[in-house]
């Protein structure tokens, strides 16, 4: 049927020819290469928090424990919570889950309250333009008007705005697309991971561009910023890294991402301190977060569920408890186990 539309004569003898050159180098008609299938990734999830004695004569003691919730890149099955006094699975700002409890009365033991959740983590694939896969454009996010606006620690003042002008107008970037590469380019390219000395894990935007350095929260409170102050929507998400090697074990630290919007690529991932520690991998984490990851929780400057009494939490990765009000520090102990999933 293919030939049928071809011309007649000597034109025709020559286009059967190279048709039989074609098929004969196995170039003709050859499919194209399907998408890339994300990795999925599914463990156990465990974690322990120990709350210690109140001081005396404390009334109420509440406490607030960030749960793996399902979205998109993550589904979260068999929750099992242990806990010595009565809970409730409360359900905060843009999807965050979260255990609540409230003592009925003060306890003269550590509370040790643990949950166990299966969790699997799918690798976010969005490459934009220019890069492999393809982009999926989506409505705007409900909570859209929030990714615009300041955090405490990444306000969007005069020079913050000048900054971000400075860095897309030095790369010539005209879209929204191409300003976001260019600032994920500017803070991979500017910044170092050393969390050596005072002021970094905070998120302060300032602190990241006098010092350009520190872990997660820094690089991507700069990468936030500029965003939006460029009118750019752009999101923080965190929660705790796996090791790349299956396995089990015990995670000690907590980890944070990004994401920015265009309408026409939907929500783009990035991960520009991934990028930073591993420059093989910077092209990668434009448009991607891979699986060795779980969220607990998105956005800053969150007030939980009952509201806690203090101010919003700057970011929610790990229990947070007050006893009359005023916080009180909580032990925690998270550790993980691959599971083997049938093909």
């Amino acid at each position: 049927m293919f030939l049928s539309a071809l011309p007649s004569g000597p034109s025709r003898r020559l286009a059967r020819l190279g048709l039989a050159l074609l098929t004969a180098a196995g170039l003709a008609f050859t499919p194209p290469a399907p998408p890339k299938a994300p990795r999925v990734r599914t463990f156990t999830l465990r974690c322990q928090a120990t709350v210690p004695v109140p001081p005396a004569g404390t009334h109420a003691l509440d406490l607030w424990v960030p749960v793996p919730h399902n979205d998109p890149s993550q589904t979260v099955a068999d929750l099992q919570v242990e806990s010595p006094v009565p809970y409730k699975i409360e359900r905060g700002a843009f999807g965050n889950t979260m255990l609540h409890l409230r003592l009925p009365a003060m306890p003269t033991a550590p509370l040790v309250l643990r949950f166990t959740a299966r969790v699997s983590r799918r690798e976010h694939l969005n490459f934009p333009a220019g890069q492999p896969g393809k982009s999926r454009p989506a409505p705007a996010d409900p909570d859209q008007a929030r990714w615009l606006a300041p955090d405490r620690l990444v306000p969007l003042d005069p020079q913050i705005r000048q900054q971000a002008r400075e860095v897309v107008e030095q790369a010539g970037a005209k879209t929204d697309l191409d300003q976001a590469r260019a600032i994920y380019q500017h803070v991979v390219g500017t910044m170092t991971y050393d969390k050596s000395g005072q002021g970094w894990g905070r998120g302060d935007i300032y602190y990241a561009c006098d010092v350009r350095r520190g872990n997660c929260t820094d690089f991507h409170a700069l990468f936030i910023g500029y965003c939006r102050a460029l009118g750019i929507p752009a999101r923080f998400s965190i929660g705790l890294p796996l090791p790349a090697g299956r396995g089990k074990g015990e995670i000690k630290g907590y980890h944070c991402w990004a994401e920015f919007f265009t309408p026409q690529t939907g929500w783009v991932p990035i991960d520009a301190s991934e990028a930073a520690k591993d420059p093989a991998r910077r092209d990668y984490f434009f448009g991607a977060h891979d699986e060795n990851r779980v969220e607990f929780s998105r956005g800053r400057d969150l007030t939980l569920t009952p509201a806690q009494a203090g101010p919003p939490l700057n970011y929610f990765v790990f229990p947070y408890a007050e006893a009359d009000g005023k916080p009180l520090e909580v032990e925690r102990v998270y550790e993980f186990e691959d599971l083997a999933v049938a093909p």
